[in-house]
């Protein structure tokens, strides 16, 4: 018993440091956020359905505020977002596009766009609540998706971050269903409070 009981401390000082050496350069986790993706209509700017106009653009009271603060740790910052009415003919990839640029000019800019313009029948992989633009948008920063945070407002948004391997976080409005709130994995009730639970996440960089 005395004998095992002076053995047992420096073998357990050996494990330790052979555990170090060997994972010295592991990722912490959860791993910190390298960058944080954005919905568009209703996230970052109040939902207008098809909208092709650039007047009719009105971000979120917050929105600058919350995406500046972002920048400002060195996150990076992009949208993903769903544009159906492309698909059903009701607005034009151009249309998109300069709705998108007068978005930039209001919050951005932002490090890079990816939009989705299929229909929900159309079976493509980009369409959320698959993981396309996820990893699409990850790919174009230069950052895995499970360092990514995806910040929305219904439950396709969370579900396409949980595909991709990325965080996702519901910021509820009146059109997010109920059981929507109840299966994400992070809630915040405004934008600001999403920002918090991202950067939160970037302090635990080693």
């Amino acid at each position: 018993m005395a004998w095992t009981s002076g053995v047992i401390p420096p073998l357990a000082v050996v494990h330790r440091l052979t555990g170090w050496w060997r994972h010295r350069n592991a990722e912490p986790w959860p791993p910190s956020v390298k960058a944080v993706l954005f919905d568009r209509d209703g996230t970052i700017v109040e939902d207008v359905p098809y909208n092709g106009d650039p007047a009719h653009v009105r971000p979120m009271t917050d929105a600058r505020h919350s995406v500046d603060r972002l920048r400002i740790k060195g996150i990076r910052v992009a949208v993903i977002t769903n544009q159906s009415g492309v698909a059903r003919g009701l607005i034009s990839t151009d249309d998109v596009r300069a709705v998108n640029e007068r978005i930039d000019q209001a919050i951005g800019p932002f490090d890079a766009w990816e939009v989705c313009h299929h229909g929900p029948d159309d079976g493509c992989e980009c369409r959320k609540p698959r993981p396309g633009l996820v990893r699409a948008a990850a790919r174009r920063l230069g950052v895995d998706p499970t360092r990514c945070v995806v910040i929305g407002d219904i439950g396709a948004d969370v579900l396409a971050a949980r595909a991709a391997g990325a965080t996702g976080i519901l910021v509820p409005t009146p059109v997010t269903r109920t059981e929507e709130i109840e299966s994400a994995p992070w809630v915040a009730q405004t934008l600001s409070a999403a920002v918090d639970v991202a950067l939160a996440r970037g302090r635990t960089r080693a």
